[in-house]
């Protein structure tokens, strides 16, 4: 069994294989209106190889008063989608067990309501490849099914309608996490000799499900003396092969030492721990 993008549950040779399947029945179009849509509080959204991110979505939701929306057979919710409405290259759909909405206004034809939702972003199961580093978009949805999957009495139907508005809002970005990491040898040091800081900045390779080398990237060196409460910037260091990065300073004082990067527009920040070194 999979399901549709809609949470609802369809079974055996019935399944569709994508959101914007054409309509199986000439149901009219119900009159829809979402708006105010925010994802992840406007923030990108930043995933691993593994583990679920969970991203909020909130909006507001007006439609006619005898429509319902029972989130068994009818359902409406946010999606994010890549690419064109036309053409979608991949999307994102709600966790089973949102959206939650409350009626906020009503007359006498339409009911306004104030809608939240999570994104369940698993890696291995919705990002793909490097081009889902990129700018989606937020999409309204409401689809209605009916669904006979009962063949003792030797017949099965599936009657499947959806419509989908977008974009809606501005565009959510979605970014490979970054790792990197930092050693500041050798310790403990003596005062003013050179230590050599070495660290390596990777990032999530979707395709291969784990992480790879990020080279051609700038990273800050760092340093907080013992004692102290702030980081202050040493040099800046370009990642190598494989992500390898290296410089060389003085030792002057005990203290941490780490590595910090920004993160780029398909990449997201990252910070390496200190490393500590005893200075005699």
């Amino acid at each position: 069994m999979r399901k549709l993008a809609t949470g609802i549950a369809v079974s055996g040779a019935l399944a569709l294989t994508g959101l914007i399947a054409p309509a199986a029945s000439a149901t009219t179009s119900p009159d829809l209106v979402f708006s105010d849509v925010t994802v992840n509080h406007g923030k990108a959204i930043v995933a691993g190889t593994t583990g679920i991110v969970k991203a909020p979505v909130t909006y507001t939701l007006t439609r006619p008063s005898d429509l319902t929306i029972d989130y068994k057979k009818t359902f409406a919710g946010v999606v994010l989608y890549r690419g064109t409405l036309k053409s979608v290259q991949n999307m994102i759909e709600p966790d089973p067990t949102s959206p939650k909405c409350a009626a906020t206004a009503t007359t006498a034809t339409t009911v306004t309501e104030s809608c939240t939702e999570t994104l369940a972003i698993t890696p291995e199961e919705v990002l793909f490849e490097a081009a889902d580093a990129t700018t989606w978009h937020a999409a309204g949805m409401y689809s209605r099914i009916d669904q006979d999957d009962d063949g003792s009495d030797g017949h099965i139907s599936f009657d499947y309608h959806s419509d989908v508005w977008g974009p809606l809002g501005s565009g959510v970005q979605i970014k490979r996490a970054a790792r990197l990491t930092a050693d500041a040898a050798p310790e403990p040091v003596k005062k003013g000799a050179t230590l050599t800081v070495t660290g390596k900045l990777t990032r999530a390779d979707w395709e291969s499900e784990r992480y790879t080398g990020y080279v051609s990237q700038k990273a800050t060196l760092q340093f907080r003396a013992k004692g102290a409460s702030a980081y202050t910037t040493v040099k800046t260091v370009t990642s190598g092969t494989g992500g390898a990065l290296k410089t060389t300073t003085k030792a002057t004082k005990d203290g941490y030492y780490r590595y910090v990067f920004a993160g780029t527009s398909t990449t997201g920040a990252a910070t390496a721990a200190g490393d500590y070194v005893d200075v005699r």
